[in-house]
């Protein structure tokens, strides 16, 4: 393969064997020139996912439904992989928290797979849509009461809103205590951001959650999991929890900002309904970019190129979706046909409550800000220079600030909160806040989720 030049003249192929390179700022700042590239070379082409690591990567969306769509030909069973057996990749390689095998449905095939899947799906059958709602609501009212009105009418989307909406409303689903909680918070955020010992602080939170649940079952995902016919075992449930938590927090993050971004931009000129907009950032932004490492069981010949077996093979989510050949009849496809989610035996089995989550975030903040604007153009914002997931770095917005307080939603035990102008005549719509003010209370201490459980008991 030749090198891939970029628009300034530069190379962005390995210098060992010519390979394009799916990370760095060349990547980051332009993926879909490396993905118009790489379809010149065929459905599928060699890339190196990570320094020293090379993978075949899928640029077409027919390729990707067949190969995610074939689990007798294409397995997910990481042990397999031929460069990690005979030491060919890095041990310090950021590709092996990414690929390395894990005992979840992720990694598991056949009747293995069929287990710990149906336990998962099961248990997530169980959420009720409108708590789901109610707990995304009152989580973005929290975070939206923390930087308003003391912001001065500025914030940061990404790190202020979408990164931690999920991990509150998860921590809620799972049934975490306020102390646990925070650690569960603390260890998936650090997994995120790199930090030592992130793994170790999420293991054993999880671990006490679970050993929770066993002198205290509840109604939540955890103790479903535990109690599914499947009968797991705590070490399966801890797995499963961190498949879940981890695997949905980056990408539900990337979706709630790339769709509230978008939805700001000029570039939506007709305004379309929030769930449109979320669908169009899951098709042209696949938040999980390029992913869904798979190995063939056998040599697979594909447009001329051999799939080796055990050779790892991954999905190009992000290039498939705006696969050309694709983008000519896709005003014909259902809105839901994208691939951001995945397909086959191991499609995302929270896509439903991950898209209600995504929807109701964009929904909750332009409710409760109804001037929200975008103080940079979209084309303008700047993406994570990372090829696994397209995320934006940050998305600075201007608004109107308003004190957000909890108050007790009517018929529920929940609680729901009102915005209320800054000043007086500030056109907000809300009837008054109906109890009685009470001095600002001194900030809770403990963690993320503390605070936010304290809040919403107007402490």
């Amino acid at each position: 393969m030749q090198q891939h030049s970029s628009a300034d003249g530069e190379t962005t192929g390995c210098p060992a064997h010519n390979n394009v390179q799916l990370f760095g700022p060349d990547f980051g700042s332009d993926p879909e020139g490396h993905y118009a590239y790489l379809r010149t070379l065929g459905p599928s082409a060699p890339v190196d996912i990570a320094p020293g690591v090379e993978v075949e990567l899928i640029t077409s969306y027919d390729a990707s439904l067949h190969i995610l769509q074939n689990p007798v030909s294409f397995v997910r069973d990481s042990r397999r992989w031929n460069a990690l057996n005979e030491g060919r990749v890095p041990a310090d390689s950021p590709a092996l928290p990414m690929m390395g095998y894990r005992p979840n449905a992720l990694f598991s095939d056949g009747a293995a797979h069929a287990r710990l899947r149906q336990a998962v799906t099961d248990s997530l059958a169980t959420v009720n849509e409108m708590q789901l709602v109610r707990q995304t609501q009152q989580s973005a009212d929290y975070l939206i009461s923390q930087f308003s009105p003391g912001s001065h009418g500025q914030a940061e989307l990404m790190a202020d809103y979408a990164m931690p909406l999920p991990l509150l409303v998860f921590s809620d689903l799972f049934g975490c205590p306020p102390e646990i909680g925070d650690r569960v918070i603390t260890g998936i955020s650090g997994i995120f951001e790199g930090t030592p010992g992130a793994d170790e602080i999420l293991g054993g939170a999880l671990s006490e959650l679970i050993a929770l649940k066993h002198r205290s079952p509840g109604q939540d995902l955890t103790t479903r999991l535990m109690q599914h016919s499947a009968n797991l075992t705590d070490e399966e449930v801890l797995h499963q929890l961190v498949t879940l938590l981890s695997g949905g927090t980056a990408p539900l993050t990337a979706v709630i900002g790339t769709s509230s971004a978008l939805y700001l931009s000029d570039e939506q000129q007709a305004k379309l309904p929030v769930e449109d907009a979320t669908a169009q950032a899951l098709w042209n932004y696949a938040p999980i970019a390029n992913y869904a490492a798979h190995y063939p069981t056998h040599d697979v010949e594909l447009a001329g190129r051999t799939l080796r077996a055990n050779d790892p093979v991954l999905i190009s989510f992000a290039a498939a979706n705006t696969d050309p050949k694709l983008t000519e009849h896709r005003e014909q496809l259902s809105a839901k046909a994208h691939l951001a989610f995945g397909a086959g035996p191991h499609a995302c089995p929270a896509k439903d409550p991950a898209f209600i989550i995504s929807v109701t975030a964009v929904e909750s903040l332009l409710n409760r800000l109804p001037d929200i604007e975008l103080r940079v153009p979209f084309k303008e914002l700047n993406w994570v220079p990372a090829p696994w997931s397209r995320s934006l770095a940050a998305i600075p917005v201007g608004f109107t600030p308003r004190v957000m307080k909890p108050m007790a939603a009517p018929g529920s035990g929940a609680s729901a909160t009102q915005p209320v102008p800054k000043a007086a005549g500030g056109g907000e719509r809300s009837r008054p806040v109906s109890h009685a003010a009470r001095p600002a209370p001194s900030q809770p201490k403990g963690g993320l989720f503390s605070r936010f459980l304290a809040w919403t008991r107007g402490e």
